[in-house]
């Protein structure tokens, strides 16, 4: 029993679906995500609960019900509420500018790292070592502020980096001289 699977979605106030041959359609206050699913799996709307169910109970259909169900889900969160990733900058000199919806890094490189902002993606700075990266869609929000982090991954030995809020970045000894 894939127990995400079986779980209901019950849909907020100002949330619509709309599924047009396993091409689900979810419309919000904070915008509009389209996806397709597996043509397996059967996805009901009655009223505002959705649920999803599949065929047989095979390992492959097991995993695809609860993955699709948790993005459908995700989806319903996302043009509801939004989702938003913090990360903050440590070291000397670190920190992040915005040139329109363009994010411009210093890192202590040679250079700065310009990211653009993908579709639907916002960059807040409520200062100028910390950066919130918002938007409807989750796959979206965590894959643009995983690459921010890569740009400069924070080190053992310092801890200098880019990192999310409340990340713990396990430290370690340096060199002792004899």
């Amino acid at each position: 029993m894939s127990r995400i699977g079986n779980k209901v979605i019950t849909l907020p106030a100002g949330v619509e679906i709309t599924n047009n041959n396993n091409v689900v359609t979810v419309k919000g206050p904070k915008g509009e995500l389209t996806r397709e699913f597996n043509k397996n799996i059967e996805i009901k709307v009655e009223g505002t609960e959705v649920s999803l169910h599949r065929p047989n109970d095979s390992k492959e259909m097991k995993t695809i019900h609860g993955t699709s169900r948790a993005n459908l889900n995700n989806m319903v969160i996302g043009v509801s509420e939004g989702f938003k990733k913090a990360l903050e900058m440590k070291g000397v000199g670190y920190r992040a500018q915005l040139q329109g919806t363009k994010l411009v890094l210093s890192v202590g490189k040679s250079h700065q790292d310009e990211v653009e902002a993908p579709e639907g993606i916002t960059f807040v700075l409520a200062n100028p070592t910390s950066i919130v990266v918002e938007g409807i869609n989750k796959e979206v929000v965590g894959q643009t502020a995983a690459y921010i982090r890569s740009l400069r991954a924070p080190e053992p030995y310092k801890g200098k980096g880019i990192r999310y809020v409340g990340e713990y970045v396990r430290r370690k000894e340096g060199k002792t001289g004899k």
